[in-house]
């Protein structure tokens, strides 16, 4: 096979949670344009109706199938009728997420379950969901996302990245029980990128992490979308267990202060 042609994603399938916006919408899209009929997840129908069209417009298949993370008892029928719509699973983009700022001291119960259990409870049972298919069929590919807060700490996020630094590890135990089963799990940790998540940060905080991250600029959902699309792809079939950072080099080291 041809370098290239091992990039492609035609003739594949994938389901994508979190597909309304942000890096889930530019993971659909991408998975589209390398060729994949896409089943798309997430709570607003609105949106995923939005996104089945930009999918559509791309001359692929699309599946809005609403969910809501935190709705465990749904999570299995939705990833068999992503299944059933797409005719077999190859691809499985776990994005889905949320957030709750607090400080430790703070933190209720109510916020910590509201956290977990999209974060962390909700992205292993659709792993677990795809891994059974994929298990049973001797092919697949999943692919969680993790965060820059799984290897470092910062102050009133202690919710987000502790659950994010779990998936890291749920990454790496769903590849090595599922390598001879020929399934590849890795995740991807984005560094600050410009999504609706980030966009309302506050003009300090934004020029902080412009200062503290060496290419000085937010990433774009695409930059984490291409990483997705060669980890979902026979480029990456001896590739499983890993995480990658697509972060600007933030967690490489930071740069002196820049000099006007």
């Amino acid at each position: 096979m041809a370098i290239l042609d091992r990039f492609s994603l035609i003739g594949r399938t994938a389901l994508v949670t979190g597909a309304s916006h942000g890096i889930g919408e530019a993971c659909a899209l991408a998975f589209a344009e390398a060729g994949a009929d896409v089943a798309l997840s997430a709570r607003s129908v609105a949106d995923l109706d939005r996104v089945a069209g930009l999918v559509a417009a791309r001359g692929r298949k699309a599946f809005p199938l609403p969910l809501d993370l935190s709705d465990v008892d749904r999570i299995g029928a939705t990833v068999a009728e992503a299944d059933r719509c797409l005719g077999g699973l190859d691809i499985v983009a776990n994005v889905a997420g949320n957030q709750r700022r607090g400080a430790i001291l703070d933190i209720t119960i109510d916020d910590w379950n509201y956290v977990m259990d999209v974060q962390l409870r909700g992205a292993f049972f659709v792993g677990q969901a795809a891994g059974r298919i994929m298990c049973q069929r001797g092919k697949g590919k999943v692919i969680h996302i993790a965060s820059m807060t799984s290897f470092r700490g910062f102050a009133d996020i202690s919710l987000y990245g502790m659950a994010k630094t779990a998936v890291v590890a749920m990454a790496r135990y769903m590849a090595v029980e599922w390598a001879t089963r020929n399934v590849q799990v890795n995740a991807i940790a984005p560094g600050w990128i410009e999504t609706p998540m980030t966009v309302t940060m506050a003009p300090a905080r934004r020029e902080w992490v412009t200062s503290h991250v060496p290419v000085g600029r937010y990433g774009a959902p695409d930059d984490v979308a291409a990483c997705a699309v060669y980890l979902a792809s026979s480029a990456a079939d001896y590739v499983t267990g890993q995480t990658f950072p697509v972060d600007g080099g933030f967690l490489a080291g930071n740069p002196w202060p820049r000099l006007t």
